[in-house]
């Protein structure tokens, strides 16, 4: 041992000097005291450490300096703080500067955790110092000890880790999220930054949970979140929230095109099968999606806003997106009263039947019909399925629902002439009672009709698991004799698989399949040609549905579909009505609609703006496709104007007037519209609300108004306020 390791040698402890000599002779005391000081080293219960004034070392243990690939006499002069590495947490960085700080300080310091790279391993060791004094009281250095303490530092950072991340998936918790969130939309406010905040809900989870067990549930949580990752590349912007619920924040994301795309790619990954230990699940996916600073200023209302917006995309049907728009918080109002009414909607004698042809592609004859539910309310008119279906799914009045049209559908179908068939859907929820065959029974016998004449339409859904209910299910629709038609084929959870087993005597092609046939470039011919072949090859039927255009009908008849429905032909039509088409015995049906599928026009009616020449005029928005729109509300614009249409949280598009009339205008847009994931249609940008202030106009309400009542500039143009007295 060196001179300097021994005068450090006599600091054990506290710093505390112990002499080696009396001054009378030897300390009988010393001898031991050394002896346990080695002995302690060698049993790498800790170390020994001392510095000079300067911070550089003057004595290390054997021990210590082993463990760094060195020699205590190797490592003599160099600076105590250089062994140690600076780590990239920056809590951890901050107590490495802890250490120096205090020494420059000369005060003593205890359990400094400080990270050191041993053997290519990264361990910890809690270094304690005290400041020595010499002989004139001056500062002559530190003497200190050392221990490892890696076991605990990991269980440390163990239990911060569980804190912020979920111990199953591995993601960030709902805590840590959280955080993330506050700190991005604090920080991009003052820079007029966008941030997108995803809410994805797993469709039909729960049901797998239910069925498999817990342990199966899990396994595909994690896959969920594998695929999650794979997607969003980075998992630190993804959390589990707990259950089945997941959120995605995506900073810097404001193009509703390249959001909605994202959003589509999760939905189809999400939807893909999964296997885990030998079974077979399938889910869905449906997500809220809601943008600050257009929708929230805050975190809170960020994450409130998505919440409505996903709660909207499940009540749309599930299995898509939805963006976040400010009427939601109206139609969430609507939505519960809507539930109680359709409570009672039954007993009080509002629903009834419709029922939409099903022809022949090559003969045009009418061979069925497809039962429709319709609800037509005592005020509100009629109610669209798409509203009323989810509400009824949230209050479990499917059941009830199912199984009295099916009873309706028989009733009706058994007084049409010769063999017309009725097709009824059968929801997943009917599908996974023990008691629908006992329904289809019944329903058979006390209407009168045929088994063959009854066509049970079926989800792919129902395979969820494909357990062996499912297939006694299926066997025992089918000894009554009754057909099966394989319902929307192609649309997210499609499996050769369950084809070879499952008694399908038809495959029905969603529409969203025959819609993309005439767009150029689209690949659905493709697919829809592969599904007629192999419908062809299981000796199936096969249905197009949606037709709408004759183009869409030649491709369906050259594609060899064998059955074709749509608006081309009939709407659904009333069983009253129906039994007067069919007096004769049969119904003749001819094709009467556009000759070439365009773009959807949807039906609205909405308050609006008009900007030009700077000035701002409040119009009405009759109907709108990605192509252009009618609008009213300005008198006598001549056609070829210019002008900017404001529809609404930022949305802004450019268009020309094509024709005018008076106070209506149809218009084109300059950029076409782009559809979101639900099927609405937006611009594929969004203008900020600090740059539309800067252009003169502001927030109020829903809508923008000019800052000052007479406009930017002088108007152009006369509103029908002017014109004939009648509020817009």
């Amino acid at each position: 041992m060196s001179g300097t390791g021994v005068g450090a040698a006599r600091a054990i402890g506290n710093g505390t000097a112990i002499p080696f000599m009396r001054r009378n002779g030897p300390d009988p005391l010393a001898a031991e005291h050394l002896r346990l000081f080695r002995n302690y080293e060698a049993m790498n219960l800790g170390w020994f450490w001392a510095t000079d004034a300067e911070g550089r070392i003057t004595y290390i243990s054997e021990g210590a300096a082993r463990s760094l690939g060195q020699t205590g006499d190797a490592l003599i002069g160099q600076d105590l703080v250089s062994l140690f590495k600076n780590p990239n947490d920056e809590a951890d960085a901050e107590r490495r500067r802890t250490m120096p700080f205090q020494m420059a300080r000369q005060a003593r310091f205890d359990a400094i955790p400080l990270l050191v790279d041993i053997v290519g391993e990264e361990r910890w060791w809690a270094l304690s110092g005290q400041p020595a004094r010499d002989s004139r009281g001056g500062f002559s250095g530190y003497l200190g000890h050392g221990v490892d303490v890696t076991k605990e530092q990991r269980a440390t950072r163990e239990s911060i880790r569980l804190a912020m991340y979920d111990p199953l998936t591995g993601l960030p918790n709902r805590r840590r999220m959280g955080n993330l969130l506050d700190s991005t939309i604090a920080a991009f406010r003052s820079q007029e930054r966008a941030c997108a905040l995803m809410l994805i809900d797993l469709d039909r989870f729960k049901a797998i949970n239910d069925s498999l067990g817990h342990p199966v549930g899990d396994a595909l949580l994690k896959q969920v979140a594998e695929r999650l990752a794979t997607i969003v590349g980075n998992p630190e912007q993804i959390a589990r929230m707990g259950g089945d619920e997941f959120q995605v924040i995506l900073p810097d994301a404001h193009n509703r095109v390249g959001i909605s795309d994202l959003a589509n790619r999760i939905i189809e990954a999400l939807s893909h099968p999964y296997t885990i230990n030998g079974s077979r699940c399938l889910i869905g996916a449906s997500i809220g999606i809601a943008v600050s600073p257009f929708d929230a200023s805050t975190s809170d209302e960020l994450v409130r806003n998505a919440d409505l917006a996903l709660y909207a995309a499940k009540g749309a049907g599930r299995g898509r997106a939805r963006f976040f728009s400010s009427d939601l918080l109206q139609v969430a109002e609507d939505r519960r009263l809507l539930e109680q009414d359709l409570i009672d909607a039954l007993s009080n004698g509002e629903l009834a039947v419709h029922y939409q042809p099903i022809l022949s592609a090559r003969s045009e004859d009418v061979t069925g019909f497809e039962a429709l539910l319709r609800w037509n309310h005592p005020k509100r008119g009629r109610i669209s399925p798409a509203i009323f279906i989810p509400i009824a799914e949230d209050a479990n009045l499917i059941p009830q629902l199912g199984e009295w049209t099916l009873r309706q559908a028989c009733m009706d179908a058994a007084k049409w002439p010769g063999e017309l068939r009725v097709a009824v859907n059968v929801s997943p929820i009917q599908f996974a009672s023990e008691a629908l065959p006992a329904i289809v029974m019944s329903a058979l016998a006390n209407s009168g009709l045929k088994a063959e004449r009854l066509e049970l339409e079926i989800t792919e859904s129902v395979f969820l698991g494909e357990t062996a209910e499912t297939d006694a299910r299926f066997a025992a629709l089918k000894r009554l004799g009754v057909r099966l038609a394989l319902d929307d084929f192609g649309t997210g959870y499609s499996s050769l698989g369950y084809l070879k087993s499952a008694p399908f005597d038809k495959i029905k092609i969603d529409q969203s399949f025959v819609r993309g046939t005439t767009e150029e470039g689209a690949r659905n011919q493709a697919i829809i040609a592969a599904i007629v072949a192999l419908a062809n090859a299981l000796g199936m039927e096969t249905t197009a549905e949606g037709i709408e255009s004759f183009d869409q009908l030649e491709t369906m008849r050259r594609l060899n579909v064998s059955h074709i429905q749509g608006f081309l032909y009939s709407g659904a039509v009333a069983a009253a009505d129906l039994a007067k088409h069919l007096e004769n015995g049969k119904w003749v049906l001819k094709p009467q609609g556009p000759a070439r599928q365009r773009h959807i026009r949807h039906t609205t009616f909405r308050k609006v703006g008009v900007i030009h020449d700077n000035h701002y005029y409040p119009a009405v928005l009759k109907n709108v496709s990605a192509s252009g729109a009618l609008i009213e509300g300005i008198v006598d614009v001549p056609e070829g104007t210019q002008f900017v249409v404001d529809l609404g949280e930022g949305q802004m598009v450019v268009a020309i007037v094509r024709r005018a009339l008076q106070h209506q205008q149809g218009i084109e847009f300059e950029q076409p519209l782009v559809e979101d994931s639900n099927g609405a249609l937006t611009t594929r940008h969004r203008v900020s609300p600090k740059v539309l202030g800067e252009a003169g106009l502001q927030q109020q309400g829903h809508n923008l108004v000019a800052k000052t009542e007479e406009g930017l500039a002088l108007p152009a143009f006369h509103t029908t306020t002017e014109w004939n007295g009648i509020e817009v």
